[in-house]
């Protein structure tokens, strides 16, 4: 049996909840949750490219419940970052863009964020071969999939 030391499982728990909450406390001054963050950047970004993605789209970019994902798409409408309309070719199905708000806001906040990044991963020889390698799970794509 290992101990919590020798677990990599317990270990990544622990640094999860660190990266969390350094996170957090970045994107608090700015008035977003992590997981509004993650949904206005990958909106911002899916916008950027030329899409106008519907709300199942921004939660297969983000990786996230797509139930959760509207109810936060929702809360980001109310704080005036995003816009949700019907999708004209599918009436169940929102499109969603990012407003003037919105725009100006997510470049400050993927700034704040890789800020806490840099830091953060400094001390590891190269954090993104091994997130990668960690990250390829064959089903869903990665971070890198375009909606």
């Amino acid at each position: 049996m290992l101990t919590p030391g020798q677990s990599p499982g317990f270990l990544l728990w622990h640094v999860t909840l660190r990266w969390q909450r350094a996170v957090t406390a970045a994107l608090a001054p700015l008035g977003l949750t992590h997981v509004q963050f993650v949904l206005l950047a990958c909106t911002w970004w899916l916008n950027g490219e030329g899409g106008r993605p519907n709300q199942q789209a921004v939660a297969r970019q983000a990786g996230t419940d797509v139930k959760m994902t509207s109810q936060v798409l929702r809360t980001l409408e109310a704080k005036g970052l995003v816009e949700r309309e019907t999708d004209p070719a599918d009436t169940r199905a929102k499109r969603v863009r990012v407003t003037a708000a919105g725009a100006e806001l997510a470049p400050r906040a993927i700034a704040a964020v890789e800020a806490v990044d840099g830091e953060f991963f400094a001390r590891a020889p190269d954090p993104l071969a091994v997130l990668r390698a960690l990250a390829e799970d064959g089903a869903e794509g990665g971070p890198d999939r375009v909606g």
